[in-house]
């Protein structure tokens, strides 16, 4: 997050508005929803929801416009970060786990989410206005005259993308955590933001474009969620209910397809976290390895883990409530949660099926 809020503060996201300048709702919603979808991909699906958000609010001047484009940006930016183990916590606790590889998990995810997300812009298209209300305002204003040009921009751009794309890559070669790889990027981007600001080092102005500042933007909230879900599943493990389960699933219910989608509906209430931890908990290296015959299911690379990643994505979806983005969304724009069942969790729903049915396709 911390990463992203420098690139914003210096300009770097602001190609986004001129491409979204279209008084068409329908390529406005597919303009929006492609390159939330692409962002996030690249960073992570809450940073991308609070910055694409941002940008739509300052757009749009209709209410209920933005609660349905806000509701797209949400599950575009969930499917976004599905494919990827760099898009969202999920993905990234199964590949810091060792139960998926970058290239592998990606190329099993990226037709099933673009499906999904496909499918629900499709449903959600059909019952836009014929014409969407924008906000007259001026130019962006940065508290100084001298914003950085296109070139500097997109250096800073492909130092920050580029950077978390080489995080996989560096994990490879040094076999140190990929936290330290997101450290050295954020190194890399302190250094060429200083050069590229370097007019300004002695005045006040300054204040503004250090990283130092960007910090007060990390959510320490979610990292404490994120801590306390770990400790409370550690704490279950202790009293051999994962277990038990474990043994359930591997013995009476089997179907691998059956107990991704039934993950997928527990993160529509518990929320896609929860629902990926619970899973690393009860499906651990050390069961399955007692287990020789469900290796090509639940080992790395299996079956089962792209498809939990997967499901848990679109269920956390399916209710406003499933994903932190979500929350996100009824923070800042008032969503409702029955407002959104109404009008959003059919056609996630229909998405759902689709993109579980490409899945399928490639895998069975």
């Amino acid at each position: 997050m911390t990463i992203v809020e420098v690139l914003n503060n210096n300009g770097c996201f602001d190609f986004i508005k001129e491409w979204l300048r279209t008084h068409n709702p329908t390529r406005f919603l597919w303009i929006l929803a492609g390159l939330t979808f692409i962002i996030s991909a690249n960073l992570d699906n809450l940073t991308t929801v609070c910055l694409m958000l941002g940008i739509m609010h300052a757009t749009i001047s209709n209410e209920r416009q933005r609660m349905v484009m806000g509701s797209v940006i949400v599950i575009a930016a969930n499917m976004g970060g599905a494919f990827t183990v760099i898009g969202d916590v999920t993905s990234l606790t199964l590949w810091g786990s060792g139960f998926v590889t970058p290239t592998n998990y990606s190329g099993a995810l990226f037709l099933p989410c673009l499906t999904a997300l496909s499918t629900t812009i499709l449903l959600v298209s059909r019952s836009l206005p014929r014409r969407l209300d924008f906000v007259r305002t001026a130019p962006p204003y940065r508290g100084d005259d001298t914003v950085l040009n296109r070139p500097q921009r997109l250096l800073l751009l492909l130092v920050g993308v580029g950077g978390l794309w080489f995080i996989p890559t560096f994990h490879r070669i040094t076999l140190l955590p990929p936290f330290l790889g997101a450290l050295c990027v954020l190194s890399l981007l302190w250094i060429v933001n200083e050069l590229c600001n370097r007019s300004l080092l002695h005045s006040d102005q300054m204040v503004g474009k250090r990283l130092p500042m960007a910090l007060q933007y990390v959510s320490i909230q979610n990292i404490l969620f994120y801590i306390g879900l770990t400790l409370t599943f550690g704490a279950i493990n202790e009293t051999g209910l994962l277990d038990r389960f474990f043994e359930w699933s591997v013995t009476k219910l089997q179907d691998v397809y059956i107990i991704g989608n039934m993950m997928g509906i527990l993160s529509a209430i518990l929320g896609n976290v929860t629902s990926v931890l619970g899973s690393v908990a009860t499906f651990s290296q050390d069961a399955v390895y007692a287990h020789p015959e469900i290796l090509d299911n639940y080992g790395t690379n299996g079956l089962f883990w792209p498809l939990l990643g997967y499901t848990t994505a679109i269920g956390g979806s399916l209710l406003s409530i499933g994903t932190m983005a979500g929350i996100a969304l009824m923070r800042m724009e008032g969503v409702t949660l029955s407002w959104y069942i109404r009008h959003m969790s059919g056609k996630v729903l229909a998405g759902w099926l689709a993109g579980f049915f490409i899945y399928f396709l490639q895998t069975y």
